[in-house]
């Protein structure tokens, strides 16, 4: 499917799932290599920034399909091939893309390129792509984020053991999301380079914006992991000592309970001769020393701080 996006002299094609006979007339039109026009037809692994005479042909990958309501784990990571000229620039894509749809409204209503400089060049059109792309992924870090903080009230409300599992779900969207970016700070600096030869010198600034934008989410990202590793680490303390208590308190019940067990086993032995057992009030007197014994190791173990 493609779409056809047009603002003075800059044209934006959008292409979904491109068919061959699509990337054919893009071929001709706009003087496509024909190797890359054949990468534009299946996506790939493997990020990169190549620059060729008229434009450049660059791969990035982003965390799509993100649900922070629920942190659910089908976050995938989706390709997005910009081709960006002078005159227009050419994404490709296999699935969709939240921030490129939203873009494609805004490039509509005329709101964001109301100004003529915005559209002088592909390159500057491309730097409001890229940018809204880094903002959408900011907005989905900080809402992982806020979602943290809602479990740190569970951790402390007694909810450790269901906190391990939803505490390692979003481990796993964070793990997804650093594995999409891991390449971007390498081929975003190639593309700096690329983007001095082929635009203006003015258009540095953009191509630094853009980096900038990259670390903006890279450091949120990784304050959002240390954040998590902390409220691991703290509900994995609170849980070991909720489960040394049980343990202790079980030790407790059971080393009280022995002596009594055994007293109780000492009197029911069939002997021919057992003190107390047949005098007057025998059991009560059984009662009173078993009592006697419990108190007095429960004393005991308050004494030592034990309980």
């Amino acid at each position: 499917m493609m779409h056809t996006y047009k603002h003075q002299k800059v044209t934006w094609i959008d292409l979904e799932n491109p068919t061959r006979d699509e990337v054919r007339g893009l071929v001709e039109e706009y003087s496509i290599d024909p190797i890359v026009a054949e990468e534009l037809l299946n996506p790939t692994h493997r990020s990169r920034v190549d620059l060729h005479t008229d434009y450049i042909y660059l791969i990035l990958h982003f965390p799509t399909h993100f649900n922070p309501s629920n942190m659910s784990v089908n976050t995938e990571i989706e390709e997005v091939d910009f081709i960006i000229g002078k005159e227009f620039v050419i994404t490709t894509r296999y699935n969709s893309i939240d921030a490129l749809l939203e873009f494609s409204k805004i490039f509509e209503t005329d709101v964001l390129l109301s100004k003529k400089h915005l559209t002088e060049h592909g390159g500057i059109l491309f730097y409001h792509m890229i940018r809204g792309i880094y903002k959408s992924l900011y907005t989905k870090v900080e809402d992982i984020k806020t979602t943290l903080s809602t479990y740190e009230e569970g951790i402390f409300t007694g909810r450790e053991k269901e906190m391990v599992y939803e505490l390692s779900k979003i481990n796993r969207v964070i793990l997804y999301f650093k594995e999409a970016l891991l390449l971007h700070k390498e081929i975003l600096s190639s593309f700096e380079e690329a983007g001095k030869s082929l635009f203006d010198k003015e258009f540095a600034f953009y191509l630094r914006a853009v980096i900038g934008e990259y670390y903006k989410v890279e450091n949120t990202l990784q304050s959002t992991k240390d954040y998590l590793e902390e409220l691991r680490r703290t509900n994995d303390s609170l849980l070991s000592t909720k489960q040394n208590e049980i343990m202790k308190s079980l030790t407790i019940v059971s080393f009280i309970t022995f002596p009594l067990t055994l007293v109780s086993s000492i009197f029911g032995m069939n002997a021919d001769y057992i003190p107390i057992v047949g005098d007057q009030n025998d059991f009560v007197i059984i009662l009173t020393i078993m009592l006697t014994i419990a108190v007095g190791l429960f004393i005991f173990f308050k004494h030592k701080r034990w309980i």
